[in-house]
C-alpha cells in the first residue's frame, strides 16, 4: 500500500511542511472532481496527512464515477467523517446537496487511448463538466474554483519560442481528431472569465505540464507511463517515434504543491504555468534515461493507428513557470530522481 511505503511518505512530508496560508482551509470543505486520478490521489493524501498531524480539520468531497476504484484507491479514508466519496458523473448538472468552500475540477480524459477511445467524453469532461461545477459553485457562493488546464493549451510552437509564458499562444488546427483535448481546455478557461464575470465567482487556472508520479493509474498511456511500466517488467522500453518530442515534466508532489500555492495564494482570474525547467527533456533521452537505469534496451516501434490519433502534434512544449515562482513555489524533485522514484515506489507497494 502506497502509504505504508517510505519514500512516498516523505513526498507526503515535504508538501505538508511547506509554507503555505493552510490556515485558509481550517475547517472548511474542498470538492475535487477527478479525486481517483494521479493529482487527486496525491492530494487528497496530502490533505488527510493535514488533518492527521495537524488538526486542520478540512472536509474532502473526492468525486469520482466507480466507487470500487475510489475504494480501492482511499480504503483507509472511508470510514473516516472528514472524507467523502461522491458519487457522481461531471458531465450532468449537480443536484447534491453540497456547498464546498473550495473547488478544483482535476477530472479530465489526459492520455492518448482515452483521447482515441472516447473523444466526446474527453471534450465534455472538459467544457460541461466545468461548466456544471461553475455554475453549483455560483449557487452556493464557493469561494473559489481552481481550474486545473493543460500545457496543451498553447499548441504547436510554430513562432520558435524557447518556452511558452502565460500570454504566449502557439498553433492549434482546430478541424482535426486530436484538437478536441487542447480546445476544450481552452474553452473551459473562457468559461472560468465567464462566470467572473457573470457570478463575481473567483476563479484560477493551472497549465499543467505532463505530471508523473507513482499514483499514476495503472491504465495510463502516456509515453512516460509506459515507459515505466516496461521498466517495471523488465522489458526493453517501447518509443513509438523518434523521440525528438521535447517537453516540460513535473513529479506529482511539486505538481500538487503548485496546485496548493495557487489554491492558498493565486490571484483570481490569472492562469500559471506549472513545470520543472530541471525536467525538460526530449523523449527519447528520458526513454533512454529509464532503460539505463533498469538495465533495460530502448526499441523503437510503430504506433497503431489508434495510438497514433491519441498523440500530441506538438514537438516542443516547455512550459515557464515563473508566474507561479512569483508566488513562492519550487518543484524540488528532479526528472531522474522523480522517475526513479516512482519505479521504486510501484515496485513496493505492487499496485501496477
Amino acid at each position: 500500500m502506497r502509504l505504508e511505503n517510505s519514500l512516498y511518505r516523505n513526498d507526503l512530508s515535504e508538501v505538508c511542511r511547506l509554507s503555505l496560508p493552510w490556515e485558509e482551509l481550517r475547517g472548511k470543505s474542498l470538492l475535487l472532481t477527478g479525486a481517483s486520478g494521479t493529482i487527486g490521489t496525491f492530494l487528497v493524501d496530502v490533505l488527510m496527512q493535514k488533518n492527521k498531524q495537524d488538526g486542520l480539520h478540512v472536509t474532502i468531497f473526492a468525486v469520482g464515477r466507480s466507487e470500487k476504484n475510489a475504494k480501492r484507491r482511499f480504503e483507509c479514508y472511508w470510514e473516516n467523517p472528514l472524507f467523502r466519496f461522491v458519487s457522481h458523473d461531471v458531465n450532468e448538472p449537480w443536484e447534491k446537496d453540497l456547498s464546498p468552500d473550495y473547488m478544483i475540477h482535476a477530472a479530465s480524459n489526459t492520455h492518448p487511448k482515452a483521447y482515441a477511445g472516447d473523444p466526446v467524453g474527453t471534450i465534455t469532461s472538459n467544457v460541461f463538466g466545468l461548466y456544471h461545477l461553475l455554475n453549483l459553485a455560483a449557487a452556493c457562493k464557493t469561494q473559489r474554483v481552481l481550474f486545473l488546464s493543460s500545457v496543451e493549451i498553447y499548441g504547436q510552437n510554430k513562432y520558435g519560442l524557447n518556452s511558452f509564458s502565460e500570454g504566449d499562444m502557439g498553433y492549434i488546427d482546430c478541424n482535426t481528431f486530436r484538437a478536441g483535448y487542447p480546445e476544450s481546455k481552452r474553452v473551459a478557461e473562457s468559461f472560468c472569465r465567464a462566470y467572473e464575470k457573470k457570478a463575481g465567482l473567483d476563479s484560477v487556472i493551472l497549465r499543467l505540464c505532463r505530471i508523473y508520479g507513482p499514483t499514476m493509474p495503472q491504465g495510463d498511456s502516456k509515453a512516460l507511463a509506459q515507459f515505466i511500466k516496461n521498466a517495471l517488467n523488465g522489458e526493453d522500453i517501447v518509443l513509438k517515434s523518434e523521440g525528438t518530442q521535447f517537453f516540460s515534466y513535473c513529479y506529482v508532489a511539486d505538481a500538487v504543491s503548485a496546485i496548493l500555492t495557487a489554491l492558498l495564494a493565486g490571484k483570481s482570474g490569472e492562469a500559471y504555468n506549472v513545470a520543472d525547467p530541471g525536467s525538460n527533456i526530449a523523449l527519447r533521452d528520458l526513454a533512454k534515461l529509464i532503460a539505463d537505469a533498469n538495465g533495460v534496451k530502448v526499441v523503437f516501434e510503430l504506433p497503431t493507428a489508434e495510438e497514433k490519433q491519441g498523440f500530441s502534434v506538438a514537438d516542443r512544449a516547455v512550459l515557464n513557470p515563473g508566474k507561479l515562482n512569483a508566488l513562492g513555489w519550487r518543484a524540488v524533485t528532479g526528472i531522474e530522481g522523480g522517475v526513479n522514484k516512482t519505479i521504486k515506489i510501484l515496485k513496493a507497494v505492487k499496485e501496477w
